[in-house]
């Protein structure tokens, strides 16, 4: 059961992943991007390391989603150029 659970999960990591290169909006790719992130660290808790999954959640897809937005908005409309 644990191995269809992860199964599913990193199917949704890489489905996020590709959605976060294929968007042609920044900010919803920037999302998708801390969508993996914070799939990465549900992985990282079902494989029974939560500390390394709470600094994966707290680091790696809520700060760094959090400083991308925040960038885009003060740079640009968040449109990639064609």
């Amino acid at each position: 059961m644990l191995e269809l659970l992860l199964l599913a999960v990193c199917a949704g990591i890489l489905i996020s992943g590709l959605l976060a290169v294929c968007l042609n909006n920044l900010v919803a790719a920037m999302v998708s991007s801390g969508l993996a992130g914070l799939l990465a660290s549900v992985t990282f808790l079902l494989l029974a390391a939560p500390d390394v999954a709470m600094a994966e959640a707290a680091i790696g897809s809520g700060l760094t989603t959090f400083i991308f937005i925040y960038a885009l908005r003060h740079a640009g409309n968040g449109e990639r150029e064609p």
